[in-house]
């Protein structure tokens, strides 16, 4: 439309009657005269609305699904570093708990035997000083620690102190094929001597040739001269096999040990020997023998068949 003299009068003329229009729809309130129009554009145009706001809505929803995306990855992302630290925390008590229920045993241990001991905690294990099964712990000579100082657990015998640092000390564990210790056997009193064989039982010689010996039979350390390297009385381990005797001076036998070699951690170091031999006392209790169950078996006599004395009809 060009911008002509009749023009602006007929756009002056509708702005008049709309401010008329809306003036009359005002003062109407409820019974505006343009009510029925304005219901009849609604019809007319609500539809068209509706549409829009159906094609809008799912744009805003995305926007606040990944408004809320982000605020839910946040409270994931902290209650999976709270649940980490949890487990860690858990895990630690978990360790703890091992270390304590193992330091009571060895308490245990010491108390039963009246040896004085300095706990310690094997922090390396492998090859040192030519020996090939040794760990580490961590006490040494500022720890009152000396060579050819004997080393339990809660369990038995662990081994000696072969090396000693100002802080650190090197165990040559019972299992090493270097190491031997004197035994004797629990009741019988039969002496021997114990050796290692790595991961395998220890091979045990009694100097009887002729000593009776059972597989479940106990031995303990017979004691060094001076209780250097072994203090008396240290549970050794249970026999699993007796070779037959064969007239030998000697009999051998193979002996599971109580300690498990590839599970050190909390070890206790005798640095103060009884003032008398324990003997059996530090073995544990044996467990008590479960009672093989019997079966009764009753045989019901057949109702047919002849009493003794008659004869079958």
């Amino acid at each position: 439309m060009r911008d002509t003299r009749e023009s602006r009068l007929l756009l002056v003329l509708l702005i008049a009657v709309a401010f008329a229009l809306i003036t009359v729809d005002i003062r109407g309130g409820e019974d505006s005269p343009v009510d029925g129009a304005r219901q009849a554009a609604a019809a007319a145009f609500g539809p068209v609305e509706d549409g829009v706001a159906s094609a809008v809505d799912p744009v805003g929803d995305a926007v606040s699904a990944v408004r809320d995306s982000g605020e839910r990855h946040d409270r994931l992302a902290a209650l999976e570093k709270e649940n980490a630290a949890l487990k860690a925390k858990l895990g630690s008590d978990d360790r703890n708990r091992s270390r304590l229920a193992q330091l009571d045993k060895i308490l245990k241990t010491a108390g039963a035997g009246r040896y004085g001991i300095k706990g310690a905690e094997v922090i390396a294990i492998g090859a040192a000083q030519g020996f090939s099964w040794t760990v580490t712990i961590d006490v040494g000579a500022n720890d009152g620690i000396r060579r050819d100082m004997t080393v339990l657990n809660g369990d038995g015998l662990v081994g000696r102190v072969t090396t000693v640092g100002p802080d650190t000390a090197t165990v040559l564990l019972a299992s090493d094929p270097d190491f031997t210790v004197g035994t004797r056997m629990e009741a019988s009193d039969e002496l021997g001597f114990a050796s290692g064989q790595g991961d395998r039982p220890l091979r045990v010689e009694l100097l009887n040739g002729k000593a009776e010996v059972r597989k479940g039979d106990r031995l303990v350390t017979f004691g060094s001269q001076a209780d250097k390297p072994f203090v008396p009385g240290v549970p050794v381990g249970v026999v699993s096999r007796v070779d037959p005797s064969g007239g030998d001076l000697t009999r051998t036998l193979y002996v599971t040990p109580y300690v498990s070699f590839t599970k050190l951690d909390i070890v206790g170091v005798v640095v103060e020997a009884p003032k008398k031999d324990p003997r059996d006392t530090v073995l544990p209790t044996k467990p008590k023998p479960v009672p093989t169950p019997t079966v009764t078996v009753t045989v019901t006599p057949n109702a047919n068949a002849p009493v003794e004395g008659q004869e079958e009809q």
